[in-house]
């Protein structure tokens, strides 16, 4: 499908994505495709038409995004998990949703333009917050939804249910729920899998676990997966895809599903998933 009218988000912190930002326009435009631009872009951009983020993702038929996986993460936190295809250009170092350089960004409109862009459905998190008598908070994620100590220097004790039925309680720093997607951020960092894109599971990762046998799990993306604190003496806190950290109540719990709605995560026709694993985990089949 070839895009008629595209948004334009970016980080607006990175070196060098203004005078990206204003490339882009400029190469849309000579295409005849109208370009929309977030506020705080165009002010970077020095641009003078602007809309916020809601409207530009109700308009645009493909949001393209400047910046990494962070930038990402927040597009879709501020359209709610509703959001319209993005197609990122990495302008940083890691970088698993974008799948082409800065420098390649004509390359990138080329593909857009002639509809050559190939789209990867990537599975949503549905992530309540609970007290005893209502949802607090609804949220929905890319990555993952992490319960955690926050700042204090001590375990917690973490009682997670898989579909009604009990896991364990793990006494660790933490709990990591993630999707494929969200496999290759904080899950991995924690010791877990790399989960393929489309491989319909999600996995369940303890943070610095105090009992060693305690390990990821992988569940199925069709599960319900509860997370509560199993003792009230320390705080716990619930982050999800990075954002601000909320303080689980004591008798709260959180529950984690796999949500409706999906992301359209745009790619390169030859850009794979595991070309990108390879490219950017430097697997290059040296003994070093």
């Amino acid at each position: 499908m070839r895009a008629q009218t595209i948004g334009l988000v970016a980080h607006t912190g990175k070196a060098g994505v203004s005078d990206l930002a204003r490339e882009l326009v400029r190469e849309f435009q000579r295409h005849g495709i109208t370009v929309l631009m977030e506020r705080a872009t165009a002010g970077l951009a020095k641009m003078s038409e602007s809309v916020d983020v809601a409207e530009l993702n109700h308009a645009a038929d493909l949001i393209v995004v400047l910046g990494g996986d962070g930038t990402i993460l927040n597009v879709v936190a501020e359209t709610g998990g509703n959001t319209k295809p993005i197609f990122g250009i990495n302008v940083g170092s890691l970088g698993f949703l974008t799948c082409v350089n800065s420098s390649a960004y004509r390359e990138a409109v080329a593909a857009i333009v002639r509809g050559d862009i190939v789209y990867s459905a990537r599975a949503l998190l549905e992530v309540e917050l609970r007290d005893e008598c209502r949802t607090i908070l609804s949220l929905r994620a890319l990555n993952d939804a992490v319960v955690s100590r926050g700042d204090l220097s001590r375990l917690i004790r973490l009682r997670a249910r898989v579909d009604g039925e009990t896991l364990t309680e793990f006494n660790a720093d933490g709990l990591i729920v993630a999707t494929p997607t969200g496999s290759t951020a904080y899950s991995l960092s924690a010791g877990g899998p790399i989960l393929a894109p489309h491989s319909g599971v999600f996995v369940i990762t303890p943070i610095c676990p105090h009992v060693l046998t305690n390990r990821s799990v992988i569940v199925s993306e069709s599960s319900v997966i509860e997370v509560s604190p199993a003792r009230n003496e320390y705080p716990t806190f619930l982050s999800v895809d990075g954002r601000e950290p909320v303080r689980v109540p004591s008798h709260g719990e959180v529950v984690v599903r796999r949500a409706e709605t999906t992301l359209q995560l745009g790619f390169l026709p030859e850009v794979t998933f595991f070309a990108v694993l390879r490219q950017k985990l430097k697997w290059t089949g040296s003994n070093i």
